[in-house]
């Protein structure tokens, strides 16, 4: 709960630039995926995932009023 908190805190700008973070972050864990290096970090690729969504999610609820 504390993520969705401190980004419902962000500005929409803030939000696009975490969200720009957030799927280079995810593209480089995709890319250890691939290549089976990515054994110290098997539930960070969920987390960043997860944090994309909430992120789509606040910039769509914004967008909508």
């Amino acid at each position: 709960m504390k993520v969705t908190k401190d980004l419902r805190a962000l500005s929409e700008p803030e939000l696009n630039e975490r969200l720009k973070e957030f799927k280079k972050e995810l593209l480089k864990l995709n890319v250890q995926v691939a290549s089976g290096t990515a054994a110290q970090s098997s539930g960070k690729l969920r987390q960043i995932k997860k944090n994309v969504a909430r992120v789509n999610t606040i910039l769509k609820e914004r967008g909508a009023d």
